[in-house]
């Protein structure tokens, strides 16, 4: 049974010019008559090549005995994978007898037990399947989807693998922790006074009136550096003059109210102004 399947697989791509016959006995004159009007023949020893073959010929047969190749570590790790359930206690002596090499087998076993027949892609080879047989279920069936879509080799899988490993070791780039800048006490009121007066948020009408400032300096920075002072705001004259070592009108009051320029001639970079 075992050589008529093989023999259905090596003769499946093509017509009867290449058809391969499996487990063929030692070649006789007659086997080699058939070679020479154009069939390939298999033999334990090697292949009986017809004497004139068209190059399409002798590559179709190279892929009908790649099918048989491939095929062939499923069979015997499906071969492996019943005698170890069923024959427990012999089955190792059936691999002796066999005269296959235990670690091979059984790593044909490994495979084919991790993926179960409906799960199998005719379109890719074992070692395909080889390459993923460690991962997660969903996760082979998604790698095997993309192997078969985009027609990968086992080598490009191998290296699609690899790269998505590489991805998942790297750390998450850190986020640029915000500068934070010591103010007195008494500035800090002085601003949330001005906010509020404003009826803004305190930290957007800090941002407005920073960006507003960077703005004027940008444009102009000859006359962003002679504007030492600002005169308070119509908005904000009510508000009382700040403790010692306050400028005499709120650096971002103008920007925040009129739009226009501010600052009082400190430049600051980004920060994080906390109450």
């Amino acid at each position: 049974m075992m050589e008529r399947q093989a023999g259905r697989t090596a003769g499946s791509h093509g017509g009867p010019a290449t058809a391969l016959a499996q487990g063929a006995p030692p070649p006789s004159r007659a086997a080699g008559a058939r070679a020479r009007r154009g069939q390939v023949l298999t033999t334990r020893v090697g292949l009986q090549m017809p004497e004139l073959m068209a190059y399409d010929e002798w590559e179709r047969a190279g892929r009908q005995l790649a099918d048989v190749l491939d095929s062939s570590s499923w069979w015997l790790g499906d071969w492996l994978v019943y005698g170890k359930d069923h024959y427990t206690d012999r089955y190792q002596r059936g691999i002796r007898a066999v005269g296959l090499s235990y670690q091979t087998l059984r790593n044909y076993a490994w495979v084919s037990r991790r993926f179960p027949h409906p799960r199998r892609r005719a379109a890719l080879s074992f070692q395909h399947h080889a390459e993923l047989a460690s991962l997660p279920a969903e996760e082979q069936d998604r790698w095997l989807e993309r192997a078969e879509r985009q027609q990968w080799t086992t080598k490009q899988l191998r290296s699609a693998l690899r790269a998505a490993r590489r991805s998942e070791q790297q750390p998450p780039a850190a986020a640029e922790a915000p500068q934070r800048l010591d103010l007195p006490g008494s500035r800090l009121q002085w601003w949330h006074r001005a906010a509020e007066q404003l009826g803004v948020d305190f930290e957007q009408w800090v941002t407005a009136t920073l960006d507003s400032a960077a703005a004027t300096a940008l444009r102009d920075p000859d006359a962003a550096g002679a504007q030492r002072e600002v005169s308070a705001p119509r908005d904000a004259g009510a508000l009382p003059a700040p403790s010692a070592g306050v400028p005499a009108a709120g650096a971002g009051a103008g920007g925040a109210a009129g739009g226009g320029a501010a600052g009082g001639g400190r430049r600051v970079g980004a920060v994080a102004v906390s109450a």
